[in-house]
This record gives structure tokens, C-alpha cells and sequence, in this order.
């Protein structure tokens, strides 16, 4: 914008000066011809007196002789049937042309024109006083205007374009600062402001800017203050729940009942913190795949032999440390692995692949027919909610990774994150060692 800014006061300056320096220099070389001209017939005119009082050769000849034009050998006089007094540039025809008319005029002669004054003497005869003006006379002095122009020329478009680029220098920069601080709040800075600089409307955009930033935060903390809210209703059937769960008889099924309102209970915490803290409260933390993994096995494997379904874990040699608070890990792996149990029969096989390259959950059910449908948000074609698939998406872009959804080799659906653009990537976490 600012170069732009800078090539329209350049075209602009550059239009107005040609308007004015072009007639100007036209004027210019008109005046140096008027002023050579004039300088003629001054001369001419002191001759003329000259010859009002005495017509004679020896005279004239020392008159000639004396003028600045006579000397340069610039002035003669013709005198009527005798040879012309001085240096003569004109023809005899243009002489008696001069003489007939009784007038001055300018004639044409060689490199320049000659200015022809007719005096009458007192005996009647016509005398002509020539006097010729070279074109370096005539042009004298233009040059030099020329150059003092087209300098004026350059200094006035070189400072309007200074001039245009002070003021574009003060709209860019406050253009470039509103779109930075549009950027930092569509990146997640809640707290970016824009400072009100540059013109006036600028001004008003940065100042609209700014209220809509605060009533977007307002909106914002609203929405997680009812979030925290729902959550907290939850707690009182989960209560039920628990005191239901520690009423029930020692055994596996009973442990699971009470691991399963701990786990619920955790995640309600959880849930009430990470909304109130916001997206700034959760930057900067990380949590390792594999041990989140392992946790979440331990859970899941009740069920899993409860429903008699075989499973194996390959890979997790190496820790998988990803850019997401543990909390919201547990929920990308509980919707990969609680996707197999909600969608497959019981007894259906599984098997969770975990390497650097990413986490992948192979089961050998059904599968899943439309892959693309599956993903979005809030569309389920088995009766659920339609999220599952929807965070383990959401958590592989925020991991600079991507959801893979596909068919599995054991025949049923495979999902799962993969961090790399890497060549047979499934396969190569498909061979990982065994998770420990």
C-alpha cells in the first residue's frame, strides 16, 4: 500500500508539473528570442539617430564601428545606390522588400534573422539599418532556465512523494497493526487490542476492533462460566451414582462401578477447571501418549475381558509427549478406545498401535461405512452424539497432525492421529514393540 501510495503522488506531481513546466519553458525560449530582438532594435535605433543628424560614409563607418553589434560584425547600414556600410547577412531583394514597405522586419538570414529598420534622410532617400541576430542570441539564457525547471521539476515531485510517504508510512502502520491484532485474536489472544492510530476512519475500525475484542471475552466467559455450571449440576447423580457403586458387593464388577465414578469425578474437576482457566490456561502444557495410554488401558481392560474381546498393544518404547493438557489427552483416548466398545459387538477384537508416529485403534467389527460423514461434528450414523471422532480430530490438528479414518487390517474400522507425513505410516505403527 505504501509504494502505491508513493507511484499516485509521484503520476500526480509529475501531471501538475508538466502542466506548468511545459508552457513555461515554451515561455522561456520566447522571451530570449523577444529580448535579442529588442537588443536589435535598440541598436538600430541609436544608428537611426545617427543618421538623422549627418548621412555621412566616414561617419557611419565610425558609427558601425563604435556599437556592440557593429564590432561583432553584426550591423550594416545601406545607403541608397552605394555598397552596404558594415557586414551585411541579408539579400538585396529583402533590402528593397524593407525599403518599399517603410517598416520594420525581422527576415530571415543564414543561423539567425536580421531586424531591417527603414529611416528616411532629410533629402528623402531610404536608408536601412540592419542588424542580425545569431541563434545563440536568440537562445541565450533558455538552457539554463530549462535545467533551473526541470530541477524545480524533481524537487517538487520528490517532495510530495517524501511528503506521500510520511502520511502512507502513518496509514500502513496502522493498517498493519489492525490486521496483527485481528490475527492475534483469530489465533486465540483474547487480549489483543488494537491501538487507535492513522486516519479517522482507521481510528474507528481500531476502536470497533476493540469493543468487539470485549464483548467477545465477555461472550467467551460467559460460555465457560455455564459450561463449569453444567458441570457442577452433574455432580449430584453423580453422587447417587457413587453411593449406588459403594453400596454394591465386592467383586470386579462393583470395582469397575467405583473406578468408573472416580474417573467421572476427576473428569468433572477437570472439566470446572480447564473452562475456567480458558485457552490462556491451558497453553504450555503437554502430556506424554504412552503413559496416558497405559492409564487408560488399565481401565478399559475390565471391560474389555468383561465383554471377552482379545486385544494387544503394540509400541510405546519411546515417550509420545503431545502439546495438550493430560486432561484433555484422557478424553482423545477414551473416544478412540470407548468408539470400539460402543460400536462393535462384544467379543470383537482390537488392538492400539502407539509410536512417535502417531496412535492408531484397529478393530475387526463392522467398520465404518461413510469415513467422511463420520467425521463431522455432531453426525453419528449409530445413534450417538457424533463428538467422538470430532475431538481425536480436533486434537490431531492441535498436535500438527491429522485423523485418520479407515479400514483396519483386522477387517473393522481404523482411527487414530498421525503426527508425521510419513511413507506407510499405519503400517509402520502397526510394528512398533510391544507397549510395556
Amino acid at each position: 500500500m505504501r509504494w502505491a501510495l508513493n507511484r499516485l503522488a509521484i503520476a500526480i506531481t509529475s501531471m501538475v508539473a508538466l502542466a506548468f513546466l511545459v508552457p513555461l519553458a515554451i515561455a522561456t525560449g520566447q522571451i530570449a528570442r523577444d529580448r535579442a530582438v529588442s537588443e536589435a532594435r535598440q541598436q538600430a535605433t541609436a544608428l537611426v539617430t545617427v543618421l538623422g543628424m549627418d548621412a555621412d560614409p566616414t561617419l557611419l563607418t565610425n558609427a558601425v564601428a563604435s556599437t556592440t553589434a557593429g564590432s561583432a560584425g553584426r550591423l550594416a547600414v545601406h545607403l541608397p545606390d552605394s555598397a552596404p556600410i558594415g557586414s551585411t547577412h541579408v539579400t538585396d531583394a529583402q533590402v528593397r522588400d524593407a525599403a518599399g514597405d517603410r517598416r520594420s522586419v525581422l527576415a530571415p538570414a543564414g543561423d539567425g534573422v536580421a531586424y531591417l529598420q527603414p529611416t528616411v534622410l532629410a533629402d528623402g532617400r531610404t536608408v536601412i539599418v540592419e542588424v542580425f541576430v545569431p541563434e545563440t542570441e536568440l537562445r541565450r539564457g533558455v538552457r539554463t532556465a530549462w535545467f533551473v525547471l526541470g530541477g524545480l521539476a524533481i524537487v517538487l515531485v520528490a517532495g510530495s512523494t517524501l511528503l506521500a510517504d510520511r502520511l502512507g508510512g502513518r496509514l500502513v502502520r496502522a493498517t498493519r497493526d489492525l490486521s496483527a491484532s485481528a490475527r492475534r485474536l483469530g489465533g486465540g489472544d483474547l487480549t489483543a487490542r488494537a491501538e487507535p492510530n492513522g486516519p479517522r476512519e482507521l481510528q474507528d475500525a481500531a476502536r470497533s476492533f476493540n469493543t468487539m475484542a470485549d464483548d467477545l471475552r465477555l461472550l467467551m466467559n460467559r460460555e465457560r462460566e455455564l459450561a463449569a455450571d453444567l458441570s457442577h449440576r452433574l455432580r449430584t447423580p453423580l453422587t447417587a451414582l457413587r453411593l449406588d457403586a459403594e453400596a454394591m458387593p465386592p467383586g470386579p464388577i462393583g470395582e469397575r462401578m467405583r473406578q468408573a465414578c472416580d474417573l467421572l469425578d476427576e473428569e468433572l474437576d477437570s472439566i470446572i477447571r480447564g473452562v475456567r482457566r480458558g485457552t490462556d490456561g491451558r497453553d504450555g502444557q503437554s502430556a506424554d501418549l504412552v503413559e496416558v495410554l497405559a492409564d487408560r488401558l488399565a481401565f478399559w481392560s475390565v471391560l474389555a475381558e468383561d465383554q471377552e474381546r482379545p486385544w494387544e498393544v503394540t509400541g510405546g518404547d519411546v515417550p509420545v509427549v503431545l502439546p495438550m493438557p493430560r486432561s484433555e489427552l484422557i478424553l482423545v483416548v477414551d473416544a478412540m478406545l470407548g468408539n470400539v466398545f460402543a460400536h462393535t459387538p462384544d467379543g470383537t477384537a482390537f488392538r492400539v498401535s502407539v509410536s512417535p508416529d502417531g496412535v492408531v485403534v484397529d478393530d475387526a467389527g463392522p467398520g465404518i461405512a461413510d469415513p467422511t460423514r463420520a467425521v463431522q461434528r455432531g453426525v453419528s450414523a449409530a445413534g450417538s452424539t457424533g463428538l467422538g471422532l470430532d475431538i481425536v480430530r480436533r486434537a490431531a490438528e492441535t498436535s500438527g497432525g491429522h485423523l485418520v479414518v479407515t479400514r483396519s487390517p483386522l477387517g473393522g474400522a481404523r482411527v487414530g492421529i498421525l503426527l508425521r507425513s510419513v511413507d506407510h505410516a499405519p503400517e509402520r505403527l502397526g510394528s512398533s514393540h510391544r507397549l510395556s
